[in-house]
């Protein structure tokens, strides 16, 4: 795949690192102090197939211990690698490397998790225009090193947070009276911001529609609706200007008809959200 996406600023990145390390060093690693602090090397394993995300991360967890480790990674973010395939060498202080290890390894295969089943969606909906997207269902405190993954795997990000921009659902129309109050009043307070509208009924369609915003979220629509959804967005006069993004009841046995039936996106929290991690090991010594 070969995707290298920028990462978030190294702020952002060293602020979770220092959390990271502050909850499992504390005071500091009675165990590695055990050990002479002496020069040694070690390897990185990836012991199944995946997509790599994360090495900024990684190694900002073995540098925050030991400014002069050196780190020669064999693979890029976005590289898929086959199981067994050795990811990087470091070289460094013994104790370092060892207290290093399991925060960055959590960082690594955390990442790579999601970039590894994101690979798999993308890979789901290829050839149709359909993209996939994010959602803001991830783990407290990492959206931006999760929606860095989701890069990584192939996909694209959804708004960030609630302040990037202005996202009508059910709730928001129920306040406002009515969907067109709703975006009359979005489009009056943050003319600005990205307009995106949930409707749940073609009715509200033809509403969103004719009212104008940049995307429009059909929730839960059976097959036949949201065929006739695609067809009314393509239609004079819109032309197909606003896209369609479908979330909700998307897994990988449904996703390739929902894309088939000409929608622009797919957003799916389970990306973030149903994270599992891919099996890396780190061990001290010669790569094999």
């Amino acid at each position: 795949m070969n995707t290298q996406p920028t990462p978030p600023p190294a702020d952002v990145i060293a602020a979770d690192v220092n959390r990271a390390l502050a909850e499992d060093v504390g005071g500091g690693d009675v165990t590695a102090a055990l050990l002479p602090d002496t020069a040694d090397i070690a390897y990185l394993l990836c012991k199944e197939e995946a997509v790599i995300a994360g090495r900024p991360w990684f190694d900002a967890c073995h540098r925050a211990l030991d400014p002069d480790v050196r780190i020669e990674w064999r693979v890029q973010d976005g590289d898929r690698v086959a199981a067994g395939t050795v990811l990087a060498t470091l070289a460094g202080r013994a104790r370092a490397l060892v207290t290093a290890e399991r925060a960055s390894l959590n960082f690594l295969q955390t990442l790579s998790g999601t970039a590894t089943v994101t690979a798999a969606y993308v890979e789901a909906v290829r050839g149709t225009g359909c993209t996939i997207l994010d959602t803001r269902k991830t783990l407290p405190g990492l959206r931006l090193a999760q929606k860095y993954a989701v890069r990584c795997g192939g996909g694209q990000n959804h708004r960030i947070g609630l302040y990037d921009a202005v996202m009508l659902k059910e709730n928001h129309v129920r306040a406002a009276g009515s969907l067109v109050a709703a975006i009359r009043a979005a489009r009056s307070a943050q003319p600005s911001l990205p307009l995106i509208v949930e409707v749940e009924t073609l009715a509200q369609l033809d509403e969103a529609l004719a009212a104008g915003c940049e995307r429009i979220l059909i929730d839960d629509f059976d097959a036949e609706t949201r065929r006739e959804a695609v067809r009314r967005a393509r239609a004079a006069p819109y032309a197909g200007r606003i896209p369609l993004e479908v979330s909700g009841g998307v897994d990988l046995t449904t996703l390739r008809g929902i894309a088939a039936d000409g929608v622009d996106f797919v957003s799916i929290g389970g990306l973030t959200k149903h994270v599992r991690a891919i099996d890396l090991s780190m061990k001290l010594g010669p790569a094999p």
